[in-house]
């Protein structure tokens, strides 16, 4: 057994004589760096790789285009209209090998013979990145106990490329670059001469060609996000003893700048609840699969799923952001493949983005479009500020969602309180499919029973953001014009610095509080009564349990309340229902944000013709 060296450089390696293997994961960038920093330190004069030698010309002019990545295409013989597609990215291992050595001037030897097809090898490997937590050679023992099955094709594989190696210079040192699902049968064929391997009954490899890849297809076909590959090849020439792989960092910084764009595209932007919902589910997501960080796909997943398709999308194209790959390459005809052709096995997400169609946006020359400012502040000289009052379209919608906040809480309380049984008698509420086919084994039915409870919901708190860092500077108190209409006290925007008619005001609430009846709330912000409280979201809460006629008072927050403020209620004889904010649907909420407050009551015949 050869001795693991615990040189940081070295890390990882196995010794033997005057040849280096170094064990890497395929097309993992944990792998690449370490093989190249291993070639620019030592500076062998040998390195073998574990690739083809009869695609060896094609390798070698792919290297050379790096940083633009190639892909080389074998056409079946059987069908001239399929073929195999082999991309050749600068965060794989073998192919940083190949480009390393080429720098340095050393001789790259090509260990897989053209005698035959390859045997097909598992490729689960321990979680690549939990190398830069336990070291390069815990990583190795640990997957060396367990190693993958032997084959008799295994066997003859490892002894072909073992008399390649062989054949290489003996008084030269040689690294090899293998990945570790060959390198102990490797270590095993080294130990005898190995014989030649028969010759090919058919020329493999012969009709190979390399191509360009085009920009758009990058994502799908390669092992690593181009996203990461460009921050690692801009790395790669700096010092790589300084050099982290920190993955979720560059996730992070991936995120950001999909949010950016986002942005800007849109006009929306993502809450801070969106944010870490999108970080637990993608964690869960990765940790079903058995790794440690998300894939790109784990991270587009979740973006449609936390925030909307649009969102998605900006993640996928900000992970196929590749700035060095060119559209037109003279040398090289450019092909744009799709991840099927590459991959088998491959998953799908379809995401639909959500932007003005040009039938939508067609409309007959006899509708008036929406009036603009003769010159720059003309609606702001126009607005009085010694009243304001609300747009009632805008009344009609957040009441409804009032209603509905409260209809969903009953529905949450009662299923707090149900319980499942074994069948007996009766069929109480229904069926509980989901217990009976978790028990099925047992031959019986479960039924479900939905508790009673007392009272009714009262008033509802709806909380965006909490304003720790004091954005929402409008705070507001206004009573229900009639017996259906709620009081509501609410902080936003102030509504006046974004002016879109005159004397009508654009602003976003940060959080809102509603109840029922109308005509009894005090101005909640002044009321000394909730000076002990630390945010505006407690003040609402507080004038929530204070003035709800009802038991229940719904919370809708990213978190829930202090625990002090179940103690508050249950001394008022009130109690919180708490939804997370998450359980909504978003784009509904991104609709409920928006609020627009008229300057007089004039105002809300003409301000159709400004709030679209």
């Amino acid at each position: 057994m050869p001795a693991l060296r615990q040189d940081p450089i070295e890390a990882g390696a196995l010794v033997r004589g005057r040849i280096t293997y170094l064990p890497v994961v395929p097309g993992r960038i944990e792998f690449a760096w370490r093989v190249r920093r291993y070639i620019l330190a030592r500076r062998p004069a040998v390195v073998a790789v574990e690739l083809p030698g009869s695609l060896e010309n094609a390798y070698e002019r792919a290297a050379a285009r790096l940083p633009q990545m190639s892909v080389v295409v074998i056409p079946e013989r059987e069908d001239e209209e399929r073929a195999t597609y082999i991309p050749v990215e600068p965060a794989d291992a073998f192919v940083e090998a190949v480009r390393s050595a080429s720098e340095i001037g050393s001789e790259t030897v090509f260990l897989e013979p053209a005698t035959h097809d390859k045997p097909h090898l598992p490729d689960t490997y321990p979680e690549p990145y939990s190398v830069e937590f336990i070291g390069m050679e815990r990583y190795v023992e640990a997957y060396r106990v367990h190693p993958a099955q032997r084959t008799s094709a295994l066997e003859t594989h490892a002894n072909a490329m073992a008399w390649k190696l062989q054949g290489a210079d003996p008084l030269a040192d040689v690294l090899v670059v293998v990945s570790l699902n060959l390198l102990d049968p490797l270590l095993d064929a080294m130990e005898l001469p190995q014989e030649p391997p028969p010759a090919p009954r058919v020329r493999l490899f012969g009709d190979a060609e390399l191509f360009n890849l085009h920009p758009d297809c990058l994502a799908e076909v390669t092992s690593e996000a181009p996203y990461y590959q460009e921050r690692y090849d801009a790395l790669r020439d700096r010092d790589l003893a300084k050099f982290e792989l920190d993955r979720p960092a560059w996730q992070l910084a991936l995120l950001k700048d999909a949010e950016r764009e986002y942005g800007i595209n849109t006009g929306d932007s993502i809450s801070s609840w969106q944010r870490r919902g999108l970080a637990k589910f993608t964690r869960n997501l990765a940790m079903l699969e058995g790794h440690l960080v998300p894939s790109v796909y784990d991270l587009a997943l979740g973006a449609r799923s936390l925030v909307d398709d649009n969102y998605a999308y900006e993640v996928w194209q900000i992970a196929n952001r590749y700035g060095v790959q060119q559209t037109e390459d003279p040398p090289l005809e450019t092909l744009n493949l799709s991840g099927e052709e590459v991959w088998i096995n491959t998953r799908r997400l379809r995401i639909r983005r959500r932007l003005p169609r040009m039938k939508q946006m067609l409309r007959p020359s006899k509708f008036n479009s929406r009036k603009r400012e003769k010159f720059k502040g003309e609606w702001a000289s126009k607005t009085d500020s010694t009243a304001i009052c609300s747009y009632p379209p805008e009344d009609i919608v957040i009441e409804n969602y009032g209603r509905f906040l409260k209809q969903y809480a009953k529905t949450m309380l009662s299923e707090e309180r149900s319980h499942t049984e074994e069948f007996v008698a009766s069929l109480h509420d229904g069926i509980d499919l989901r217990e009976t086919i978790r028990r099925w084994h047992e031959g019986k039915i479960y039924v479900r029973q939905l508790a009673k409870y007392s009272g009714e919901v009262g008033a509802v708190v709806v909380i965006f953001d909490e304003d720790r860092r004091d954005r929402y500077t409008y705070l507001t108190t206004w009573l229900g014009e009639h017996q259906n209409e709620s009081d509501m006290a609410f902080y936003s925007t102030h509504p006046f610095e974004h002016v879109v008619g005159p004397g009508i005001g654009r602003a976003e609430y940060g959080g809102l509080m509603m109840t029922l009846p109308p005509r009894r709330l005090f101005d909640v912000w002044q009321d000394p009564d909730y000076e002990m409280a630390e945010t505006k979201a407690e003040r609402l809460l507080m004038a929530a349990l204070d003035y709800s006629v009802d038991r229940y008072v719904v919370y809708v927050a990213a978190k829930p309340p202090r625990s002090m403020f179940r103690k508050l209620a249950a001394r008022v004889n009130r109690q919180i229902a708490y939804i997370p904010l998450g359980q909504l649907s978003p784009s509904k909420l991104k609709k409920l944000r928006v609020v627009h407050v008229l300057d007089s009551y004039q105002r809300r015949d003409e301000a159709k013709q400004y709030i679209w």
